[in-house]
């Protein structure tokens, strides 16, 4: 098997991410390799002046919006994430997938773990899966992570 010294773990903090972190926890652990908690940032779109100036500062919504995702990442590091695992946390800005798949090109990630939330039906046609499109285009090999709670409702119901 070829050497994993960089895992990439995409995260929305959402409950599907938490157990996506989990397993990255443990691969990371096991292969000596480097976590790194990314986050992405919705845009705020850029709304032109209405009948005079436009009295918001959206660089320091921005600004406050990305401090208090990476407060966020930081926490979840320190509940989640093993000390013997060196971890790194990054922020972007943008439409998720195409984040993800521009770091992962731009630094040497050797695995992509992503939750899914596996919608299906007219909630995937309307919300699309992040993790299909990464899955679809990344560079390097990709582990989808389902929620264990959908995963043990569905057993149940077999």
């Amino acid at each position: 098997m070829f050497p994993i010294r960089c895992i990439l773990c995409p995260t929305d903090f959402s409950k599907p991410s938490h157990e996506a972190i989990k397993a990255a926890n443990e691969l990371a652990r096991q292969f000596s390799a480097e976590l790194i908690l990314f986050h992405v940032l919705d845009p705020i779109p850029k709304l032109p002046p209405y009948g005079g100036v436009f009295g918001v500062d959206l660089e320091a919504i921005l600004s406050k919006a990305d401090a208090a995702a990476r407060n966020s990442l930081e926490k979840l590091a320190e509940k989640k994430i093993s000390t013997a695992v060196p971890t790194r946390i990054v922020t972007a800005t943008g439409v998720p997938a195409d984040e993800i798949e521009k770091f992962a090109a731009a630094e040497p990630v050797d695995m992509i773990v992503i939750a899914t939330h596996g919608h299906t039906g007219w909630r995937h046609l309307v919300f699309g899966s992040v993790a299909e499109k990464v899955v679809r285009h990344a560079g390097c090999p990709v582990v989808t992570i389902r929620d264990s709670k959908k995963n043990k409702n569905k057993s149940q119901a077999a």
